[in-house]
């Protein structure tokens, strides 16, 4: 029988050692997202609080999927506006649905007849809350909605474009033309980045 100390210290017996890793490596094993909010804002939380209760005791997918976006940074919660909202509405079989956007409904200039809507959000900017009321519509907070919908039924949920963010524009080479990549220059004046590859005159243009 072989004592420890003679397995320790032998040259030619090696114990493996190692831990148990599931199959694809930690990575492919780990749960990524959010399992909660970041952000500190009361208001939020309790409806985290909300919306995880509702998820747990109700079958409806859309209270998981409510939940999943409050935990949602700001970027990956993109603002939508009340002219993308109205077009939604005004498909076959929307009429009479509640918008519900888990992000922020702001105004557009642009869209001139406001029609008579209910819309449920996280916040509403001034001037668009002023122009859905105006109309006869209706602006309602998400706790208001799980009094009235705790299932979601009768509601259509949306959810702005992320890629309309100012900074998507900069994603990328600006120097190759087909991509239509937006560089960052202080101007669009003759002095500024009008050299080579920028103008016919100058080698080449992209």
């Amino acid at each position: 029988e072989l004592s420890w100390a003679y397995v320790t210290t032998s040259p030619c017996l090696s114990v493996a050692m190692g831990i148990d890793i599931k199959a694809g490596g930690r990575k492919a094993s780990k749960k990524s997202g959010r399992k909660a909010p970041v952000t500190e804002n009361l208001y939020v939380r309790l409806l985290v609080k909300l919306y995880r209760f509702l998820a747990r005791r109700t079958d409806a997918k859309f209270n998981k999927t409510v939940l999943k976006r409050l935990f949602a940074s700001r970027t990956n919660r993109a603002p939508i506006s009340i002219k993308s909202v109205a077009k939604h509405l005004e498909r076959e079989g929307n009429s009479d649905k509640t918008a519900v956007v888990v992000a922020s409904v702001t105004d557009d200039i642009r869209f001139l007849d406001v029609p008579k809507m209910t819309v449920c959000a996280l916040r509403f900017t001034a001037t668009a809350r002023a122009r859905i009321l105006k109309a006869g519509g209706e602006c309602i907070t998400l706790d208001q909605l799980a009094l009235r919908s705790p299932e979601g039924e009768n509601t259509l949920l949306l959810r702005g474009c992320k890629s309309h963010r100012e900074s998507q524009k900069h994603f990328g080479a600006p120097g190759d033309g087909s991509r239509g990549v937006k560089p960052f220059v202080r101007a669009k004046g003759r002095k500024f980045e009008k050299a080579r590859g920028r103008r016919a005159s100058r080698g080449y243009k992209n």
